[in-house]
């Protein structure tokens, strides 16, 4: 009996969600204004939204990165925070991006390669975490396309629930590691953007000299899974982190964002969102 096209595409999407394959990409082309022609590498996972390059986007990093400075984005994914990151450091800066997934991180690290005239982009496949060593992460698919180190959150029994895939990562500890490979560059670090699946405070605590000597402005998420607790020791470690931080909500930041400034007691009154932690 022929099922009806609904529970087809159901049953379809099922065996895609837990059949493994490794997907390509299509390279993008964007013309972005007082840049130029911009390109773009769009991972090909069903499950990947249509990214793009717009000068809003570019233009909100450079409310805390300049020409010629040096950036870091934890948690690159595919370089759809990189690349508009890069285009604000400019060829003459640095960006510096880490993915974990090895599956990702092939066009992460094509994404770096492309505008070479406009960026400079070096793209490690490692997490950053409190420790060298290797690491389980979880992943929603069996393609691993969103996912992270869920276990390390009080309720990661729920959030693991719905990432049930797991791939081992490479880890490294991020002040250890920058100041081996960029010690000359540290000095003109004004920007760290983490996209960890609430394991972003871990790896804020792990660099309390970076943020001391450097006063680097911090992009974090607030988890939508961090319970009370989790919530309010982000917020005191941000806050108390080399020597303190303003913290602010931010709404669609990838596009220009809207900042309201926040204070302990709002860290339960968002669900899920993006913080603006600005050095004093």
């Amino acid at each position: 009996m022929l099922l009806p096209k609904f529970l087809q595409r159901i049953l379809a999407k099922r065996k895609q969600k837990r059949t493994f394959r490794e997907y390509g990409y299509e390279v993008k082309r964007f013309s972005v204004e007082g840049i130029g022609a911009v390109e773009y590498a769009q991972w090909s996972h069903p499950a990947e939204s249509a990214k793009s390059v717009t000068i809003d986007g570019v233009n909100f990093y450079r409310q805390f990165v300049h020409d010629g400075e040096m950036a870091i984005d934890i948690g690159a994914h595919t370089g759809d925070t990189t690349v508009p990151m890069a285009l604000a450091t400019g060829k003459s800066g640095l960006t510096v991006a880490f993915e974990p997934n090895k599956y990702v991180h092939k066009i992460l690290a094509k994404n770096a390669t492309l505008n070479p005239d406009k960026t400079r982009i070096d793209a490690y496949c490692l997490a950053t975490t409190a420790e060298d060593g290797q690491f389980e992460f979880n992943y929603s698919d069996a393609s691993f396309c969103n996912g992270g180190f869920l276990s390390q959150i009080k309720q990661h029994r729920k959030a693991t629930r719905g990432h049930a895939y797991k791939l081992n990562v490479t880890g490294v500890n991020l002040e250890k590691f920058l100041r081996e490979k960029y010690a000359a560059a540290l000095p003109r670090l004004k920007l760290i953007k983490i996209d960890a699946e609430g394991y972003d405070k871990e790896i804020v605590k792990s660099i309390p000299n970076l943020l001391r000597d450097y006063r680097p402005h911090l992009l974090v998420e607030c988890y939508k899974r961090l319970t009370e607790a989790e919530r309010f020791d982000l917020y005191d470690t941000l806050v108390g982190g080399g020597g303190g931080y303003e913290l602010f909500y931010l709404e669609n930041f990838k596009n220009g964002g809207v900042k309201v400034k926040i204070n302990r007691d709002d860290m339960l009154k968002y669900s899920h969102f993006d913080i603006w932690a600005m050095p004093k």
